[in-house]
């Protein structure tokens, strides 16, 4: 089964479509299969696990929602409150721009701005949810949301003929990483190797990788702003451990490249943290792995996690492309 409701309660995602990508086939030399995220309906993955986690909040007696988000983990939040009939405070930093502010307002939410980056807003939103009655919805770290997060590899289980070569994700806070993981044990399918792509100047797992414990970067400073937590979720190392998972990092020019060709050549706009998963097998690093032999060649089938995102549109797109020197 796809989905599982909490309470009996249907889920607030949708079982999103696997499409093969002709031109992601071409660029890394073998089938491309994309999970289609961003038609979730708060525009990212975050929906499954987010909303896992408020529908369980909600029957143990929430009264009030917080959350601290870089933008998708507070949509999802939101969106799954307004179902609920329940209000919630969304923080997010001063990084986030004005988009997520304006949807997350539509949405009902009330939304504060504080600090620079999303580890400042978090802070915030640990001291809001002292409040009676009110419940924090960590935006990555809670086992609830990597079990709602799973849902889409159980669903790729359903769909699928057989399973894929190498699944290929973007990481922020590890979120996405741990309910991969999760749903890969789930299913039997814990051999299949995991590419986990991230931007420079916001790689904070590979650096705790690297160092084989948890790191703290300094400051974030990649455009991709949802992949922006100063350190990942314990949880993402112990998964390293677990399953095969190879880190690669990008730059945020190659991430926006990517945001754009994907644009031209499958007319989906995705934001640069989706951007990151993409410069990954069109830059021909895919290749470079099988070549290293850390990755299997040939591979049977690439599976890449559309995580979509709501902070991106087409002046916000040449407004990095300007800020990144690109033409």
């Amino acid at each position: 089964m796809a989905a599982q409701p909490v309470g009996g309660q249907k889920p607030f995602h949708i079982v999103s479509p696997v499409l093969e990508s002709m031109s992601l086939s071409k660029a890394v030399g073998t089938k491309v299969l994309m999970k289609l995220e961003n038609v979730q309906p708060s525009g990212s993955f975050k929906i499954r696990g987010i909303g896992h986690l408020c529908q369980d909040a909600a029957k143990k007696g929430c009264r009030h929602f917080v959350c601290s988000s870089g933008g998708n983990a507070g949509l999802a939040a939101a969106y799954a409150a307004r179902k609920l009939g329940l209000p919630i405070t969304v923080v997010v930093p001063s990084s986030s721009g004005p988009t997520p502010v304006r949807k997350l307002e539509e949405l009902g939410a009330t939304v504060e701005v504080y600090g620079k980056v999303w580890d400042d807003a978090n802070s915030r939103a640990q001291e809001l949810a002292k409040t009676e009655g009110w419940v924090s919805i960590p935006p990555f770290d809670h086992p609830l949301v990597w079990e709602g997060h799973a849902s889409l590899v159980r669903e790729l289980k359903d769909s699928l003929e057989a399973k894929p070569g190498a699944i290929v994700v973007a990481v922020g806070g590890g979120g996405l990483l741990a309910g991969v993981v999760a749903g890969l044990q789930q299913v039997g399918w814990q051999d299949v190797p995991i590419v986990a792509a991230e931007t420079l100047g916001a790689h904070s797992f590979h650096e705790a990788l690297k160092a084989g414990r948890l790191v703290t970067l300094p400051d974030i400073t990649s455009v991709a702003t949802c992949l922006g937590a100063k350190t990942v979720a314990a949880r993402a190392l112990e998964c390293a451990r677990e399953c095969q998972v190879l880190s690669q990092v990008v730059e945020d020019a190659e991430a926006v490249r990517a945001v754009e060709q994907f644009l031209d050549e499958e007319r989906m706009l995705v934001e640069p943290a989706c951007g990151a998963p993409l410069a990954v097998l069109y830059s021909g690093r895919l290749q470079r792995l099988q070549s290293e032999g850390r990755l299997r060649s040939p591979l049977r089938s690439v599976l890449l996690v559309l995580c979509g995102g709501s902070n991106i549109h087409t002046a916000q797109l040449r407004a990095l492309k300007s800020r990144l020197g690109l033409q």
